[in-house]
């Protein structure tokens, strides 16, 4: 990070022993002593028990030598003292209400949690309790704990009008074995970042260590998946699904082989402060490079059974064959600004996966363009795709194999279809009622 401009900001007597925890912390981890790192550092070990003690504060260069001693990011540590890099400081400029969310997502809540300095500049606190709206009409969609494959092959065809989904594209990561290890905080395929203080960033999988034979089952996967989807879709369903850019080509081509129409993709514009490292135990010798690219987009893969006859016919018989417009005026578009999921979401639903309401909402009422038929989410995990079907009104039907997952998705989805996004401060489309109007993204 020493490449970037920064601001330097104050560290609170908090922060400061926040930071010195985790000096420790990893001065521990790598069985030095205070006397031994002191002299690497070239510094007394006086001082050094200081910073542990979070009674002195460190320099910008004091930071750089400690991570080149212990083999570890500055980045981390350069925040916890107060150090924000431009980059840094620019996403939480533009999203200051996100901006505990994007920290906790990408650092971990390191310390105590401290009350939030005060400032002129600084946005309102969201509101720790949310309003609700009336009640959940739950007749409106019905939850299955079942294989999707089992429950597809029974189905009757042509009697689903649209799919939205936001598969186990790793399939590695939720096998029996892997959910294991997430559940008890081994890790495993899943990329689960050091605890302190009890507060970690989410875990995330590492799609970058699927073998080319587990890629291949991959795609294997989902080309049965997708023919099974496509006999129970009607001519004219839509199908989206969620995907990132690593694997996608795999999950498309599957989808194409079964006779899906490529209709385009949804970008997620989702601003993250994943991605962006430099290469591992070598921050300072390669300081300006990035092994992968900061992570700022989520592509939603976008297909059609083929219609039967012109979109009209099909619209006029089946109610499906084009996606549901804004308003007279606008059509439903590609690119839809978002944010993380929300603290309170992630409270109600603590999926790994769990998307936001305010995308899902959006991306639902326009898979159904006559605001008629049913939506089916396969992998249904916490219950996002069902709850934001609820809230536009649409029937929806939500398979889950997982018996943790169905369970949690059954308590879940009254509670996030209730949810009013943002206690009504927010942008009005996110609110009910007000699901047709996505932000506009150019001026």
């Amino acid at each position: 990070m020493s490449a970037q401009q920064s601001q330097r900001i104050k560290p609170s007597p908090e922060e400061s022993a926040a930071f010195g925890q985790r000096l420790r912390e990893e001065r521990q981890a790598t069985g030095r002593s205070l006397s031994d790192l002191a002299k690497a550092l070239q510094v007394t070990k006086g001082y050094l028990s200081r910073l542990e003690r979070g009674k002195a504060k460190p320099s910008k260069g004091i930071i750089e030598s400690i991570a080149h001693a212990l083999k570890i990011d500055p980045g981390p540590l350069k925040v916890l003292a107060g150090d924000l890099p431009d980059d840094v400081r620019q996403i939480l400029y533009h999203h200051p209400e996100d901006a505990p969310t994007l920290l906790r997502e990408t650092f971990g809540e390191y310390g105590s949690p401290a009350p939030a300095r005060k400032s002129d500049n600084s946005a309102k606190s969201i509101p720790q309790k949310k309003q609700r709206r009336e009640p959940l009409q739950k007749e409106l969609y019905e939850l299955i704990q079942a294989d999707c494959f089992d429950w597809l092959e029974h189905r009757a065809p042509d009697s689903i009008h649209a799919v939205v989904t936001d598969p186990p594209y790793g399939l590695k990561e939720y096998t029996s074995e892997e959910k294991q290890k997430l559940r008890r905080g081994r890790g495993g395929v899943w990329r689960i970042p050091p605890a302190l203080n009890g507060y970690t960033r989410s875990p995330l999988p590492r799609f970058t260590v699927l073998t080319h034979e587990e890629k291949d089952s991959l795609q294997k996967f989902f080309a049965q998946w997708a023919i099974r989807i496509q006999r129970v879709l009607v001519p004219g369903g839509h199908v989206f699904i969620a995907t990132n850019p690593l694997l996608s080509h795999l999950i498309y081509t599957a989808l194409e082989e079964a006779g899906f129409e490529k209709r385009g993709e949804i970008i997620r514009l989702v601003q993250t402060l994943r991605g962006g490292d430099r290469p591992k135990n070598a921050h300072k010798e390669f300081e300006n490079v990035t092994v992968m690219p900061r992570s700022c987009w989520e592509p939603w893969g976008l297909f059609r059974k083929p219609c039967r006859g012109r979109v009209q016919d099909n619209l006029r018989k089946w109610k499906t064959g084009g996606l549901r417009r804004l308003s007279e005026e606008q059509p439903f578009g590609d690119v839809i600004k978002s944010a993380p999921t929300r603290g309170i979401e992630r409270e109600i639903a603590s999926h790994p996966s769990l998307k936001p309401q305010a995308f899902m909402r959006q991306i639902v009422r326009a898979a159904l363009p006559l605001g008629e038929g049913i939506i089916l989410d396969p992998f249904m995990g916490g219950g996002a795709t069902i709850a934001a079907a609820s809230v536009v009104g649409y029937r929806s039907i939500g398979i889950e194999m997982d018996q943790e997952y169905y369970k949690m998705a059954v308590q879940a989805i009254p509670k996030l279809a209730t949810l009013d996004l943002d206690n009504g401060k927010g942008p009005s489309h996110l609110s009910r009622g007000h699901a047709d109007r996505q932000p506009a993204l150019f001026s």
